[in-house]
């Protein structure tokens, strides 16, 4: 770690996402770094990142990560699947602090877990037509066997709450059956919406095949490169930032997630 990773080491921890998927992070740093403040900005107004080209994506997480750092943030998290395949590699060239996506930290845990060596990855169809996720496992581990597939539909499906509806389970077996054919007994949830259906996942595919949280272990992560800091923030606060008004899925993924909000502000960017 670099002598300017600790020139803020009081600021809180900037988060990212392209809407509010990305509190599913947050409330794993929560539950991990309780005394720490953070700083959330759910990109709703140009939600979902998923169809959109690199260099849009690339361009709106720079926007954010600027906001972000000129509120003091000390690190941020890209907590954006579609934005840390496509984003975080330019991104951690550029700023004074530390840059950590959601994907290396899951493909790690990808490759623990492990044992049949065939592994799964659901996620948008930027993230998974970038194949990073395929890559970061083989760099690890090169013989593994990666099967990746595109849910478009689940993060709709969840912002509309409907985490144990019949529709969603039809959806869920209707991705999930190649891959459980092909014989993973890993799957990666390649999006930080799934973690809020991580019940119906299981169900759908039994407990032969162990699910990796990206949320999990980026905050596993995060948790150990804030123990390097000399010091942490004594503010432990919630403060979330929206680029457009999003309540009714906010409150239910504070709900669901058992988080408490202290503030919440629309903040409008590259416009």
């Amino acid at each position: 770690m670099r002598a300017t990773d600790f020139a803020n080491a009081a600021g809180p921890i900037g988060v990212f996402d392209s809407g509010i998927g990305g509190l599913t992070v947050v409330a794993e740093l929560r539950r991990r770094l309780p005394r720490e403040r953070i700083l959330y900005l759910g990109d709703t107004a140009r939600v979902p990142y998923g169809g959109k080209s690199p260099e849009t994506v690339t361009r709106y997480s720079r926007e954010i990560s600027d906001l972000l750092l000129a509120e003091g943030a000390k690190m941020i998290i890209v907590a954006c699947n579609t934005a840390s395949a496509l984003a975080v590699p330019s991104l951690s060239e550029s700023y004074p602090i530390p840059i950590i996506g959601v994907l290396e930290p899951g493909a790690a845990a990808a490759v623990q877990a492990t044992r049949s060596g065939r592994i799964g990855v659901i996620g948008t169809k930027a993230t998974i037509g970038s194949g990073a996720y395929s890559k970061a496992i083989r760099v690890l581990k090169p013989e593994l066997i990666v099967f990746g597939n595109a849910c478009p539909l689940l993060v709709p499906l969840i912002e509309e709450g409907y985490f144990d509806d019949d529709i969603t389970k039809a959806v869920l077996n209707r991705y999930l059956e190649p891959m459980l054919e092909n014989g993973i007994d890993t799957l990666v949830l390649g999006c930080t919406h799934y973690p809020l259906l991580k019940s119906a996942i299981r169900r759908a595919c039994g407990d032969q095949v162990a699910l990796v949280d990206s949320a999990e272990n980026c905050a596993l992560a995060v948790q150990s490169m804030i123990m390097e800091m000399p010091t942490t923030s004594s503010d432990p606060r919630l403060d979330i930032l929206l680029t457009d008004p999003a309540e009714d899925f906010l409150r239910l993924a504070e709900k669901s997630l058992d988080l408490r909000i202290d503030s919440l502000q629309i903040r409008r960017i590259g416009y």
